[in-house]
């Protein structure tokens, strides 16, 4: 399922793969220290100093947008590779399938639920049992109903 990918995606993945690379921070810590080292021979003026911020602001700025490329791929991987596994799995409820598209009040909404689901599921001593707030729900009151009150002598 490889598809050709545009000059941009390409040199995208080669730049962060680079960047990320022993040889990318030696080259950097190496253009700090000769820096650093010219120093005393443009003593210290202006120009040397603006050299090294103009730089790394520079590839500060460019790195940002990289690294967000990067970020929006390999999370947009991982939520297809949940969805993959929400969607095969016969216990899991598929309304959880590309939840991130809901808004931060909804998700706020869900985790409520999933916090609700927790405590019943506590109450149950096995947390394995339920796969839903409904069966949650539904498990703690069948079991509720059926036990006895034990008294005490």
């Amino acid at each position: 399922m490889k598809k050709s990918k545009n000059l941009f995606e390409r040199f995208s993945n080669w730049a962060t793969a680079a960047t990320g690379s022993s040889a990318a921070f030696i080259i950097a810590t190496s253009t700090v220290l000769i820096w650093a080292v010219t120093g005393p021979l443009f003593h210290y003026s202006e120009t040397w100093q603006l050299v090294i911020n103009t730089g790394t602001t520079i590839i500060t700025f460019l790195m940002v947008f990289l690294i967000q490329k990067s970020q929006n791929k390999d999370s947009k991987a991982v939520h297809l590779k949940l969805n993959e596994l929400l969607a095969s799995h016969e216990g899991t409820s598929n309304r959880m399938v590309n939840i991130e598209d809901l808004t931060e009040e909804e998700l706020d909404h869900l985790y409520k639920f999933y916090i609700r689901l927790s405590d019943l599921a506590e109450k149950e001593n096995d947390l394995t049992r339920t796969h839903s707030i409904d069966a949650a729900a539904e498990n703690q009151k069948r079991k509720s109903q059926t036990r006895k009150p034990i008294k005490k002598t």
